[in-house]
């Protein structure tokens, strides 16, 4: 049998699981709130077009709108001014087969518990490492919080001062993208720097590095409970937005089914 054929059989009889990493879109889902001097995210809506009457006698059907930064979403590297003028840096220019590949979890659920401003720092990852093999070139690395268990105010966790969330340090984020070559970054918070990031150098890290160095970022995912820390493949196709900078999407990832 053939590499297909062996991982259709596998996805068949359940050797191979699938896992759902996304959020459901509805309107209550928070976005991104910036300084209100900035232009703000929209939330998800949803318009009914017919349903199955007068409007449509046969067919049921629906308008929507939103951000391309609204829920469970991609970041293309376009998002950002630092991967502004890089080539392939929208989602409908980024090759394929970039959107399919290995995926690490880093679990920080415990340090994250005790600090709402935790920041990944390079120990981490190394030790890390340490237990579990080195990060491999061109993989998907994903932050578990869970802090995708949390809803409403508490996900944004917003205070006089802004967003208390956790995120990537700057020098994490630039070692996992020097030292390690990683394909993107994934977070469950609403964004893939910490909530605070705005206040570090560069401001907003994760995304300034990433994109500028023509990688994606993740973010608003959940069940990486059901992850294990390595082997998995993930899956994160956006929608083929002509020069979009980012997409809600649906993210699944393969995993073996060892039970």
């Amino acid at each position: 049998m053939s590499i297909l054929d062996d991982m259709a059989a596998a996805l068949s009889n359940g050797s191979v699981r699938v896992v759902d990493l996304t959020h459901t879109l509805d309107p209550d889902f928070p976005v991104i709130v910036l300084p209100p001097e900035f232009g703000q995210c929209a939330r998800f809506r949803m318009e009914e077009v017919s349903a199955y009457d007068h409007r449509g006698p046969a067919w049921k059907w629906h308008n929507i709108s939103m951000s391309e930064h609204t829920g469970t979403h991609f970041d293309a590297p376009s998002h950002w001014v630092s991967g502004r003028d890089l080539p392939s840096n929208s989602v409908d220019a980024i090759p394929p087969q970039d959107l399919v590949g290995p995926v690490v979890v880093l679990d920080c659920v415990a340090p994250a518990a005790k600090n709402a401003d935790f920041l990944l720092a390079v120990e981490d990852i190394v030790a890390w490492e340490a237990r579990h093999g080195r990060i491999p070139a061109k993989a998907w690395v994903l932050m578990r919080t869970d802090w995708s268990k949390k809803s409403g105010a508490a996900y944004l966790n917003l205070q006089e001062d802004g967003a208390h969330s956790p995120g990537p340090s700057s020098d994490a984020i630039q070692f996992l993208i020097n030292e390690r070559d990683i394909r993107g970054f994934g977070t469950e918070t609403v964004g893939t720097d910490a909530g605070q990031a705005g206040h570090m150098v560069p401001p907003y890290p994760a995304h300034y590095f990433l994109h500028g160095a023509g990688r994606y970022g993740l973010q608003c995912l959940s069940n990486l409970d059901q992850l294990p820390a390595t082997g998995a493949v993930l899956i994160a196709p956006p929608l083929k937005i002509k020069d979009g900078t980012g997409s809600p999407l649906r993210v699944l990832a393969l995993i073996e089914d060892v039970t």
